[in-house]
């Protein structure tokens, strides 16, 4: 055991002390917080005020518009072909033919610039001219506006889960969101850290290291050695990520304003400019929506998030172990990149489908196919965390790890003694039928 935790302290120190390393763990944070609030930087600035000259045939639509700073509007009273004339001096961003024709033809609304406006712009400014002609149409018709979105109601439910204990505030999006995406985590980080350990056995192998490496450790002490370093190192990084993300999240929205709050953001970012919206009626207290970041942190709360976390690092030091044991005998049994691709097909083919699985797993996480594939340890990495958020069983989660610890026992087994081989192995290229035979050499 002493001599697996010299590997073991060897393999973390040298990753953890690399310039890639260092580099990858404080730009992907700043990476993570700059795709979401780069766009919310970008939306509370301001828009160069741009003036759009409005001429309205029907004198109906004078107040359909509204200033904003942004947009300014102004209606004039100049032929429609003079104004085309002059458009290029008048100093106008746009200009807006409302014709005679718009309330028994609404295609025939014309809009001129020298460059394509804004898709922003051109929709208000139909949104704004379609609800006027339908205020218009239903005067006529005897009926107002205002009473027809008085009737317009929002039907939303709440769910609850009924248990032992009685009933609970469930969220079936929060469930989907967040097991997807400890799923897709859990995916990404065998591929990553899995590779690192298929790679370091390949350098050791092809620059002769191992060989005096051997010399004094047993080849399953360096394999196990070498295996949880890379997932101490996997571990580290993850929980550097975390409080990176949080902390520079935290600085950046300070600088750029974001006190504002949530509810504000999601406004201006939504808003239509330069367009008057139409008459609404207040709706009752029972009836107003609460902020989207107050609703996502309501539907969280919801969930069991001590048992997401904990199940989440048992599954993923699980399934780690088991593909990293075989990335290792891979990596033990070739000499170059171009050997690889044979052995690494069917060794990820059960993630790959897991991961493809994972969607339909979502839609029925009770059905036979969740189950037995939650049992599998090849495929019970992923599938389980998808399955924990909607409420599993406790017997099914002990069941589930118990086979997961024991794949991973039998596939270090099977690893061990490819590896135990292999290692020392140069100049051939193996096949299926030579890892088999490597298998049952006698130690």
């Amino acid at each position: 055991m002493k001599i697996i935790f010299l590997i073991l302290k060897r393999e973390y120190l040298v990753r953890v002390k690399k310039k890639s390393f260092l580099i990858m763990t404080l730009v992907t944070p700043l990476l993570v917080s700059c795709i979401w609030l780069i766009p919310i930087f970008f939306a509370m600035r301001g828009i160069d005020q741009k003036k759009i000259e409005v001429i309205d045939e029907t004198g109906k639509f004078e107040n359909t518009f509204k200033n904003t700073k942004e947009l300014v509007f102004q209606t004039v009273k100049t032929p429609v072909e003079q104004a085309k004339k002059d458009f290029g001096k008048s100093g106008y961003d746009a200009l807006v033919h409302i014709p005679v024709s718009i309330l028994e033809n609404p295609k025939s609304l014309k809009i001129y610039a020298e460059k394509n406006v804004s898709l922003d712009v051109k929709s208000g400014i139909e949104k704004a001219i379609e609800q006027e002609i339908e205020n218009i149409r239903l005067l006529d018709a005897g009926i107002d506006r205002k009473v027809l979105e008085s009737t317009k109601v929002d039907v939303s439910s709440d769910t609850y889960s009924l248990s032992d204990e009685g009933e609970k505030d469930s969220s079936s999006g929060a469930a989907t969101g967040i097991g997807y995406l400890c799923a897709f985590i859990i995916y990404i980080a065998i591929f990553i850290y899995g590779v690192q350990v298929m790679r370091g056995v390949m350098e050791e192998k092809t620059n002769r290291i191992v060989e005096v490496i051997i010399s004094s450790v047993k080849p399953f002490q360096l394999m196990a050695g070498k295996i949880t370093g890379v997932a101490l190192v996997g571990l580290t990084q993850f929980l550097l990520w975390i409080l990176l993300t949080f902390g520079i999240s935290s600085v950046m929205s300070s600088f750029l304003g974001e006190s504002v709050g949530p509810q504000k953001r999601v406004e201006m970012m939504a808003q239509q400019p330069g367009v008057s919206q139409a008459p609404t009626v207040e709706k009752p207290k029972t009836e107003q929506k609460s902020s989207p970041m107050t609703t996502v942190l309501k539907a969280v709360s919801t969930l069991n998030i001590p048992l997401i976390i904990g199940c989440f690092l048992l599954y993923f030091i699980g399934g780690y172990l088991i593909y990293s044991a075989l990335f290792a005998a891979v990596g033990s049994a070739v000499d170059s990149d171009t050997d690889v691709q044979q052995f690494m097909f069917p060794i990820t083919i059960p993630l790959v489908l897991s991961f493809i699985m994972a969607q339909f797993v979502i839609r029925e996480p009770d059905g036979a196919v969740a189950f037995w594939m939650s049992m599998i340890p090849f495929t019970s990495p992923i599938i389980m965390m998808v399955r924990i958020p909607f409420g599993v069983p406790a017997w099914e989660i002990v069941l589930s790890l118990t086979l997961l610890m024991g794949g991973f026992v039998g596939t270090a087994w099977l690893a061990a003694r490819i590896y135990r081989v292999g290692i020392l192995m140069y100049g051939k290229k193996p096949s299926y039928k030579e890892l088999v035979k490597w298998v049952f050499y006698k130690a």
